[in-house]
């Protein structure tokens, strides 16, 4: 997500002092880059992280009683009411229909999903909406309703380890999360032409009833039915041509790869789209609202070139496509929404994009498992961002970092980006700081260490969940060093670090 921009920066005229590698960035990621040529190649799909990406202080079932019934909660102490436990979610399967003039969304949902426990009732969260039936396994489920609990009670005890899927009818106008602390207003966002639809950190219950954490990821199909003469955006790639009917038109996406809830859109609305492939031959979905019509060929152009860059940097691209949205709606922000990134209003800069994408190997591939490590997103992202402005020769990232630290007075020197806070989770500091983290660590390890550090970080945890711990472990073993001072200072305590030497 994107909601603090970097301020400008006049291009450097000199080399910048403390860089330990002697190589130019691009010089070195060529270095590394071992099959790079092929990186940005479409994946074929995977449905669950290899062994390695396994976390378990936030994995799905982590809150769950030692009875039968299932945590209405997830387990992340700092989102107690987020996610459920005694399952984990393999598949969504979406039918949606939605109707702009009415704002009335009708849907039914299929949860594909595996015990963990044994349940005689679960929780799904959903937010508002009416709901007309539940079934488990094709039998008939009683169903209440607490907030934004739906507690579902099987006709059958489901045993630990048995798989089931559990079918919802729901529908009603969605209401959007209001969070004036955050981002202000998210979720399923009604548009006069259709809906804006971003979720972190946990507005996916307004329009599907979800295990909606981060932890607990899986894959999606979505069928999505609106008037004829809009376009239906969702995750993945389409499949099929749209088919219109009585005045309507139904649109078949599916994204095959593991995806966090809160990434998975249903944005609709009047778009211009322009679709073809990358250099490096990666398919690529561009759309923006007819407002933005001059805006499509640089999204489109742009969104291609930052891919295949990124895929030399922080290794094989993870998707299948890759793409991005500009829809009319305001926001204020844009999100990293798998494989369509999405901007709130505004035609996004080069870096907006690159900060964007760079989420989709940080924050989509590797989700985090407790929302307290949203510096392995925001951090990776912001520094990516100076990444991009290095490699386009606008500023480098010693400059960057060096501009930030002058700033004796930023009050993120008093907020340890290493544990985000619930009621400022997207703080300059999670954003800025835990760029500058990364800046400390690769000048305190070198180039040489630390760009293959962040591309074995990607490759081990691909398509899984990860936490800082993990990461802080990796870095020690690549770099053969003892990094818990280093980290401990930037991450973990209320005050500016020392100066780098």
């Amino acid at each position: 997500m994107s909601t603090h921009p970097l301020p400008p920066f006049p291009a450097p005229t000199t080399t910048p002092t403390g860089v330990r590698a002697g190589r130019s960035l691009s010089a070195l990621i060529c270095a590394v880059a071992v099959g790079a040529v092929t990186a940005c190649a479409p994946s074929e799909g995977a449905v669950a992280p290899s062994p390695a990406a396994a976390v378990a202080p936030a994995s799905p079932g982590a809150g769950a009683s030692r009875g039968t019934m299932g945590a209405p909660g997830i387990g992340d102490p700092d989102f107690p009411s987020d996610g459920n436990g005694g399952y984990d979610v393999q598949h969504y399967d979406l039918r949606l229909s939605y109707d702009p003039a009415s704002r009335k969304l009708a849907g039914s949902a299929t949860i594909e999903a595996k015990a963990v426990q044994d349940l005689t009732s679960f929780d799904l969260d959903l937010h508002g909406l009416a709901v007309s039936r539940v079934t488990v396994d094709g039998g008939a489920a009683g169903f209440t309703r607490n907030k934004d609990e739906l507690v579902i009670e099987p006709g059958r005890r489901i045993s630990n380890g048995d798989r089931f899927a559990v079918a919802v009818d729901y529908s009603g106008v969605p209401e959007p999360m209001r969070d004036s602390a955050n981002l202000g207003k998210y979720g399923f966002i009604s548009t006069p032409d259709g809906a804006f639809v971003t979720c972190e950190p946990n507005g996916a219950k307004t329009w599907f009833p979800s295990n909606d954490h981060p932890s607990d990821k899986a894959t999606y199909d979505f069928q999505i039915t609106v008037p004829e003469g809009l376009t239906a955006i969702a995750n993945g790639e389409m499949t099929g041509t749209p088919q219109t009917k009585a005045g309507k038109t139904t649109f078949v996406w599916r994204e095959k790869h593991p995806m966090a809830s809160y990434l998975a859109t249903m944005t609709t609305g009047k778009f211009q789209v322009r679709t073809g492939t990358s250099d490096k031959g990666l398919p690529i979905y561009a759309a923006v609202a007819d407002s933005f019509h001059g805006s499509l060929d640089q999204l489109f152009t742009e969104t291609g070139k930052i891919t295949d860059y990124w895929s030399t940097v922080f290794g094989p691209y993870p998707f299948s496509s890759t793409g991005g949205v500009i829809d009319d709606y305001a926001a204020g922000y844009a999100l990293e929404n798998q494989t369509k990134p999405i901007y709130g209003g505004f035609s996004p800069e080069p870096t907006i994009i690159a900060h964007e994408l760079a989420h989709q190997w940080f924050g989509d591939s590797l989700s985090i498992g407790r929302w307290r490590d949203l510096w392995l997103n925001e951090g990776f992202a912001t520094y990516a961002e100076w990444l991009w402005a290095e490699h386009a020769g606008q500023y480098t990232a010693d400059s960057a970092f060096r501009r930030y630290y002058a700033n004796a007075a930023d009050p993120m020197w008093n907020y340890p980006p290493g544990t985000a806070r619930a009621s400022d989770l997207f703080g300059s500091a999670v954003y800025n700081r835990g760029a500058m983290t990364l800046h400390a660590l690769r000048r305190e390890i070198g180039d040489d260490k630390f760009f293959p550090l962040i591309r074995e970080w990607t490759n081990a945890h691909r398509y899984g969940t990860v936490t800082t711990q993990e990461f802080i472990a990796l870095a020690e073993r690549v770099s053969g060093k003892n990094l818990k001072e280093l980290f401990d200072a930037w991450l973990f305590q209320p005050r500016r670090p020392a100066p780098i030497t």
